[in-house]
């Protein structure tokens, strides 16, 4: 970045260098020579408004609707779809290139960087990871052992407790709400995203005693973080294979939770196509692909279903019988198979 301080972070597998900070963001220790990723923050292209006039087209009909309480995001394609512009309601933009190389962003008075980062490190970098051509889960990552495990769901199911939860006990934390599928030699890796987990009040208030007992995400909205460089935490800076998914379901009563059962063939795949992430923004190649790699995925990662019970209280119960589950899974696949 000429005439700019330069800094250098990596999430999700990209080297990432912008002109300021990034809330959120561990700087990085190994350097490449290229950033996978150059982020400007508060600048947007000179070229934008001529663009706009030229050429401004909705990219999908409708808005994403994200989590719960966090404003719909549009997406435009721009100058011949070299170029995509992503717009929430409160006037938070980003401009990112065809290839997911580089993010422009821009925020109206009244927001902060923060803000800013919230959406930079959730939605926007599932779109950049998308035009680069990595399908991700919306799910958070756990490491055990030398392998990750996927806790899988859509917004609002627990995966970010549940992840917390992980936390507390020791285990560290590859990714929050996104986990990338990256396909190398048979194995799928799951990338370090950033070292925070979100969790909204009443999470914080169940596994913590006060709602009030981490701190804000930004000063304006109320959802929390915790800070996985905190003493007792652990981030997982390394890529690992994934060795199995967990899907979330509806949480049950004490009768029929916590509990976890198999999940295969047409059904794991279907259930995993239903927790994709950025999906809105596929066109037709990219949905082919898509279902192609998640064939591949659930031919070859367990795919289980997982009831929670109904009180948070009990959600430590779960975990300890998803690492009951993964002992098993690992020991059956080391078992030899009979001719």
């Amino acid at each position: 970045m000429h005439g700019v301080v330069s800094l250098r972070g990596s999430a999700y597998g990209l080297q990432i260098e912008s002109n300021s900070s990034i809330p959120g963001l561990a700087l990085s220790t190994t350097l490449a020579p290229v950033p996978d990723l150059q982020v400007f923050l508060g600048i947007l292209p000179d070229w934008l408004n001529a663009a706009e006039a030229q050429e401004i087209r909705p990219w999908r009909a409708g808005a994403d609707e994200g989590e719960a309480g966090q404003p719909g995001l549009r997406v435009w394609a721009l100058a011949g779809g070299r170029f995509h512009r992503l717009l929430y309601p409160d006037g938070t933009e980003f401009i990112v290139d065809e290839h997911g190389t580089r993010i422009w962003s821009w925020w109206p008075d009244g927001l902060s960087l923060e803000d800013t980062a919230t959406y930079l490190l959730g939605p926007v970098m599932g779109f950049v990871l998308l035009r680069r051509g990595i399908i991700c889960l919306h799910a958070s990552a756990i490491a055990v052992g030398e392998r990750a495990i996927a806790i899988v769901g859509p917004p609002e199911a627990g995966k970010s407790t549940t992840a917390a939860v992980f936390a507390g006990q020791a285990y560290p934390v590859l990714s929050d709400d996104v986990v990338t599928l990256d396909e190398r030699d048979g194995l799928f890796l799951v990338h370090p995203a950033y070292p925070r987990i979100r969790l909204w009040p009443e999470s914080v208030a169940a596994l913590y005693g006060s709602p009030d007992a981490l701190p804000r995400l930004t000063p304006t909205w109320d959802k929390r973080y915790l800070a996985l460089a905190e003493p007792g935490y652990k981030f997982q800076q390394a890529s690992l294979p994934l060795a199995a998914i967990y899907l979330l379901d509806e949480r049950g009563s004490e009768t029929v939770a916590p509990r976890i059962a198999g999940i295969r063939g047409r059904a794991a795949l279907m259930s995993l196509l239903g927790n994709g992430y950025a999906t809105r923004w596929m066109d037709r190649p990219m949905r082919a692909r898509e279902f192609e790699l998640l064939g591949r995925v659930v031919a070859s990662v367990p795919v289980r279903r997982a009831v929670p019970h109904a009180e948070v209280a009990n959600l430590p119960r779960l975990c300890d019988m998803i690492l009951e589950d993964v002992q098993a899974l690992a020991q059956s696949a080391e078992r030899p198979t009979q001719d």
